[in-house]
């Protein structure tokens, strides 16, 4: 944790500095008022001199009025830099989950990345905060209190061998007791988040399904284990302020009895007694600052740790060392000998792949359930890598070029459409930011959503929900590719992208992409024999292996799996137009 606040506060030492200096000052202030209150008792009250009295009252005004000011001060500084601290984690979060590939989002998991992102973030920018002051206001007031208490009185001061010991028992012991179960709670925030994440995104399915009750007792479960390790924190807690406040109060009575019977003897003036109540009034809530702080601590601990857990992950897929500089595009796409297993898997996903997929051609893949099409068109963007061989773009390993310039070759139009809250243009142009209207609208007549769009009330800035759940499923998937056509990349995928689509639809889609995508490479992943009967090149996958490469045609006579997939959906007749 210390790391990580030292990493991200490093930026502002100039902030920090002033605070630190403000800060002091405040602390110093805080001990000469009960000097100058001594001062008062015992040279201007008791013997009268209300000159005296009047000077040094109007001095302690004016202590007091600067001090205002630079707590006032020190509290700005404080929380602009906190904020920032907070905002610049926040960041360095983005970015690193950014590049993460699917087994570190799979490992992590949504929920609780964005409950490291915000919760965790928020724990920890708290303790700054606060940090800012109380850690160095604290052990400035408490040492300075215990120094000017022994120059009032060292017998009187012994009370502060018993006193401050004991103060540190009681808050180590909470301490120790809290940190665990500060790591639980936050392990329960991301079990919430869990559930409610999934209820939000499945609530049709939950209500088709008539499962509202038992998802209702599903989220009562993890809210219930929440609030039960809350409540424990909490009650531990419950504890300390009283404690504390019991030594506070005996403490003071200790020294007031003591301390009186030194004045009543003549070895202590009036004065020293009441400067010396307020020095140790001071210790005292110096300390109990500290544990206010130290309440923070554990949570703030176990937020850092999770936070550095995901800042350094370093992701499985990266770019290289010394990349090759970006060849010509042109859009060429070989796999050579490729394999590839999830981590841990006993069987590889695909093995033995060697293709060409070239420009201007169209190459369709297709295959059962299972048969691994999607995780092999996954190699091509570099959201997996390959386990063995290699996947070349423009005659370049993949792993040897920067992601950038990969991406930028490819439009791709993945299996599940997503899109992003904006309007319907943000969305297209998401694919290419500096498209104008025109390019929008040719892009959206390719994938045959203007008809749809212009229906729409404001036409292609008409709002669209995250994730789109304001339009139709077929609707979305073309949103989608008309994002991918208007990026006009040397390489189009598209991973069952034309399954929403009625076969009308898919026709006139087929057809317009054929007339605009001539020179580039087209990938085509579907499960309907009709979309890709028409393709220059097939590819039939059988449990991650090829079973057959050819047109239509020839697999019809040469593919048993092929001829298989065709026959479930067409009649001979159909599949020999």
């Amino acid at each position: 944790m210390i790391g990580l606040i030292a990493q991200y506060l490093r930026p502002y030492r100039r902030a920090l500095l002033v605070v630190v200096v403000l800060v002091a000052i405040q602390a110093v202030a805080n001990l000469y008022l009960p000097f100058l209150n001594a001062d008062i008792i015992n040279n201007g009250v008791v013997t009268g001199d209300i000159g005296y009295i009047v000077r040094t009252g109007v001095l302690m005004l004016g202590i007091t009025l600067v001090l205002g000011i630079v707590s006032v001060i020190a509290v700005y500084y404080s929380a602009r830099t906190a904020m920032r601290f907070g905002r610049d984690v926040r960041g360095a979060l983005f970015r690193s989950v950014e590049g993460f590939s699917l087994r570190e989002m799979n490992e992590f998991g949504a929920p609780s990345l964005i409950t490291r992102t915000t919760n965790d973030v928020q724990q920890v920018q708290m303790l700054v905060l606060l940090g800012l002051t109380m850690m160095i206001s604290a052990p400035l007031t408490a040492i300075g209190g215990v120094i000017m208490a022994m120059r009032t009185d060292v017998q009187l001061s012994a009370l502060l061998l018993v006193i401050i010991p004991v103060m540190a028992l009681v808050i180590g012991v909470m301490v120790f007791r809290a940190v665990p179960l500060f790591r639980s709670v936050q392990i329960k925030i991301d079990a919430i988040n869990s559930v409610l994440r999934e209820n939000l995104s499945g609530i049709r399915v939950i209500r088709a399904f008539v499962r509202t009750r038992s998802e209702e007792r599903r989220f009562a479960v993890a809210n219930d284990d929440l609030t039960d390790t809350s409540l424990k924190v909490t009650r531990l807690f419950a504890l300390m302020m009283p404690s504390l406040m019991l030594i506070f109060n005996l403490s003071s009575v200790a020294v007031i009895w003591f301390g009186g019977q030194l004045v009543d003897e003549g070895d202590m003036q009036i004065g020293d007694l009441t400067a010396f109540l307020a020095y140790i009034m001071q210790i005292l809530f110096a300390v109990m600052m500290a544990v206010m702080l130290m309440v923070m601590v554990p949570r703030a601990a176990a937020s850092a740790e999770r936070i550095e857990a995901v800042l350094a992950t370093v992701p499985d897929i990266h770019d290289p060392a010394h990349p090759i500089p970006d060849p010509p595009r042109r859009g060429l796409v070989e796999f050579r000998d490729v394999e590839f297993r999830y981590p841990g898997a006993e069987d590889p996903v695909l093995c033995n792949i060697s293709l060409t997929m070239e420009p201007g051609r169209t190459t369709a893949i297709v295959g059962s359930t299972g048969s691994g099409k999607t995780t092999l068109v996954n190699l091509i963007p570099r959201l997996l890598d390959a386990t063995g061989g290699a996947v070349l773009v423009d005659g370049v390993d993949v792993r040897d070029l920067r992601q950038d310039d990969v991406w930028a070759r490819l439009g791709l139009v993945p299996q599940k459409a997503f899109l992003f809250s904006g309007s319907v243009a943000e969305n297209v142009r998401f694919g290419a930011a500096d498209a104008d209207d025109e390019q929008v609208w040719r892009a959206l007549e390719i994938a045959q959503a203007r008809a749809f769009v212009s229906e729409m009330s404001e036409g292609i800035e008409s709002p669209i929900d995250q994730g789109g759940t304001n339009v139709s499923g077929g609707q979305r998937q073309r949103l989608a590719i008309a994002r991918a056509l208007v990026r006009e990349p040397a390489v189009y995928i598209f991973d069952d992208s034309f399954s929403a689509l009625d076969y009308a639809t898919d026709a006139r889609l087929r057809a317009a992409l054929k007339r605009t995508t001539g020179a580039a490479t087209v990938i085509i992943v579907a499960q309907r024999v009709s979309t890709i009967m028409d393709a220059d090149q097939i590819v039939v996958l059988d449990r991650g292996r090829v079973a057959g490469v050819g047109t239509h045609a020839e697999l019809l006579d040469t593919c048993d799996t092929y001829r298989e997939i065709v026959y479930s959906q067409l009649t001979e007749a159909e599949a020999a137009s």
